[in-house]
């Protein structure tokens, strides 16, 4: 952590670190309204994937000064539809550009007495309404406990655990609360390539393929059960999953490793089936309805799995101008046998092969 703070400070973009009582390390980098580490008590090892620019100052330095979207890793927050804010022209599909009000933002650091918690305002362009709308997100963090800490008949001993828990909120702001848009919250975790991604479902539930640049995903990649689809994520290029509100369960776990070391990362959310959820397909706009994500990367932007869920919409016909989501990253390292034992328990009941 000290290496990674030290390259971010040489770059002129300083991090914040949180110290939980349990010894949870969190670093926070402003420039993207990240948290771009997170650690378990003595140990500097990151659970998140980092951009390969960060591991030095002067590589960074360059990163940061060119034009080329900041994806420094970590976990973000992004905004939905897609269509709308990623995609200028749409429905043509021949650009793709982060905007960059949106990532890396203009995040300004707010103290309080509690701690510190990000703002960033902006006003994106939306592409089908051809109008910008102005919005305010707020992002402050504060501790996870174990959430097995309490179970008994299960030895935690040689496990390392660090968690937190994100508060996001969005709010349409002057004029736009009176918008014909709608607009919801997209947090994303990118981690490690090559792991499985673990979604338990209420009932067998077949993922949307959204895109692929290298042809379908492999059958043996993405098994599909009556209550988990999992996903491996190790192949060339991008490929991109989409997950119906109304049969994902609110939590989703990532696994990753190799020999004596393995870790799991589970991310702990609300899904509401009732609320408006406006990400879609690119070329099925009225499809509305998708809570939960997976994309794999392995292409110029990097080599990195992201596990993504969305929030139900503001504005137009919502009757709401403002959204506020709290959830959850549990994160552990150890044996593989153990992490696959709190595998099982937190989000997979049924048999396992990563």
């Amino acid at each position: 952590m000290k290496d990674l703070l030290g390259v971010l400070r040489g770059a002129g973009h300083p991090g914040r670190v949180l110290r939980m009582a349990d010894g949870t390390r969190v670093l926070v980098l402003p420039h993207g309204g990240r948290v771009l580490g997170l650690f378990p008590p003595k140990s500097g090892e990151n659970f998140y994937w980092t951009h390969p620019a960060l591991r030095s100052a002067a590589t960074a330095r360059a990163f940061y000064a060119s034009d080329d979207w900041h994806n420094s890793g970590g976990d973000r927050t992004w905004l939905a539809p897609e269509a709308d804010l990623f995609l200028p022209n749409y429905p043509k599909l021949d650009v793709y550009f982060q905007p960059r009000s949106l990532d890396p933002g203009h995040y300004r650091v707010i103290e309080s007495a509690a701690g510190f918690g990000l703002e960033n305002r902006l006003s994106p362009r939306f592409s089908r309404l051809g109008k910008a709308v102005s919005l305010r997100i707020t992002k402050t963090f504060g501790p996870a406990a174990n959430p097995l800490r309490h179970e008994r008949g299960l030895d935690l001993r040689g496990i390392a655990y660090a968690g937190y828990t994100q508060h996001t909120s969005l709010e349409l702001i002057g004029a736009s609360r009176s918008t014909r848009a709608q607009v919801g919250l997209w947090n994303l975790v990118q981690m490690p390539h090559r792991g499985t991604l673990l979604i338990p479902t209420f009932s067998r539930s077949e993922p949307c393929h959204v895109f692929s640049t290298v042809g379908p995903i492999a059958p043996e990649d993405l098994r599909v059960g009556n209550r988990l689809v999992s996903y491996r994520m190790r192949a060339k290029g991008e490929q991109k999953i989409s997950l119906r509100a109304a049969s994902v369960a609110g939590r989703v776990g990532y696994i990753s490793g190799a020999g004596d070391t393995w870790s799991l990362i589970v991310r702990n959310f609300s899904v509401n089936p009732s609320g408006e959820y406006v990400d879609v397909p690119w070329k099925d706009p009225r499809w509305l309805g998708f809570a939960v994500q997976a994309c794999s990367v392995n292409s110029h932007l990097g080599a990195f799995s992201e596990l993504e869920y969305h929030i139900p919409a503001i504005g137009h016909l919502t009757g709401s101008t403002r959204c506020d989501d709290t959830a959850q990253v549990w994160a552990f390292r150890g044996p593989r046998a153990p992490i696959l034992r709190i595998a099982r328990l937190l989000v997979a009941g049924e048999a396992l092969r990563p």
